[in-house]
């Protein structure tokens, strides 16, 4: 199993898994011809995708979801409160559910449900069936839940969101309501929220540490790298881009 990215923050987001003849999407965040541009640097073609699993209606996940599916006929995976905030009452959509797993291809997948302003927001735990792999993709999510603890267990891979650093959000440019819904319970984790995460999962199996969607102007790669310094026992982590996402990676 391995995973790529076309792009990580809030100008843009969409996440590749893949393994053998499947190929999924997480997000599309992008416009067609810029997610075009950005999918050829890893080697593959929007015919080469299975499925898009959409986590959320937020602009930079959900843009590009319609329009990318209806021009190379790609199934689209959907909790139906985003679905009904993201496309038209005649756009074709296969419906999920958090907690109940769906099978695409090799991939077993787990919606998880969770705490974000959203109107259904889920985040995905893949496992691959044959060798039992697990990679987890948590991202846009406000606080860390028991059942998210539980879900994200055990994994061989986590893109995790490191969204912001607490001092530079609240000596930063952005107005005091936005940095209430970024720092609240249904906006984004902190780099002191992922780290609490990762110090209650077991990662024993961990071989594959992604950092995602870190914001431009409240965090910077040098604190998140300093951070998960503390940490022991953790893979080197791999750190997401805006620009560049981060190319094929293996759980």
């Amino acid at each position: 199993m391995r995973i790529a990215s076309l792009g990580s923050g809030s100008k843009g987001n969409a996440t590749l898994v893949s393994h053998e003849e499947t190929t999924i999407l997480v997000d599309c965040g992008f416009s067609l011809r810029q997610f075009e541009r950005r999918l050829s640097k890893l080697g593959l073609d929007p015919s080469d995708i299975d499925a898009i699993l959409l986590t959320h209606e937020h602009s930079d996940h959900g843009a590009g979801v319609e329009r990318l599916s209806s021009r190379y006929d790609i199934s689209v995976w959907a909790t139906t409160g985003t679905a009904c905030a993201v496309f038209n009452s005649s756009f074709a959509y296969r419906g999920v559910c958090g907690g109940r797993s769906i099978q695409i291809g090799c991939f077993e997948i787990l919606p998880v449900t969770v705490p974000h302003d959203a109107g259904e927001p889920v985040q995905y735990v893949f496992c691959h069936t044959s060798s039992g792999k697990r990679l987890g993709i948590l991202t846009d999510t406000g606080h860390i839940t028991a059942h998210i603890i539980q879900a994200y267990d055990n994994l061989d891979g986590l893109l995790l969101e490191f969204n912001y650093d607490q001092v530079m959000l609240e000596t930063g440019p952005y107005p005091y309501p936005v940095k209430q819904r970024v720092s609240g319970d249904l906006g984004h984790l902190s780099n002191d929220q992922s780290l609490h995460l990762l110090r209650q999962i077991n990662t024993s199996s961990l071989n594959c540490l992604i950092v995602g969607h870190i914001s431009e102007k409240n965090n910077s790669p040098t604190i998140v790298t300093q951070q998960l310094n503390q940490l022991e026992d953790i893979p080197t982590p791999v750190l997401a881009s805006q620009e560049s996402g981060f190319g094929w990676t293996i759980v």
